[in-house]
């Protein structure tokens, strides 16, 4: 029988993940029900870089709407992009 011992930092570092985890969720749920999507709110939902969403934009994966010089994009594509990459995975 092993014996493993948690530290105050230990627990520290527990608080901040799940923390970050509950914002996470938050922020997921809240974009749920917006229609239109920033680039910064499409990146910290993927949490991808900018490259990483033009690559989905010029790919045609992702496709957004400009209106006066900011990027939007529909919250349906977002999803469908995450549920096919879903299919992806469960393929392999």
């Amino acid at each position: 029988m092993s014996v493993e011992i948690l530290t105050k930092e230990d627990l520290q570092a527990f608080r901040i993940q799940l923390l970050n985890d509950i914002k996470a969720l938050l922020f997921i749920k809240q974009s749920a029900n917006m229609e239109w999507l920033r680039s910064s709110e499409i990146r910290k939902v993927l949490k991808i870089s900018a490259g990483t969403l033009q690559n989905l934009r010029v790919s045609g994966k992702l496709k957004p709407a400009k209106i006066g010089g900011i990027l939007f994009y529909r919250n349906s594509d977002l999803e469908k992009l995450l549920d096919s990459g879903n299919q992806n995975s469960k393929g392999e």
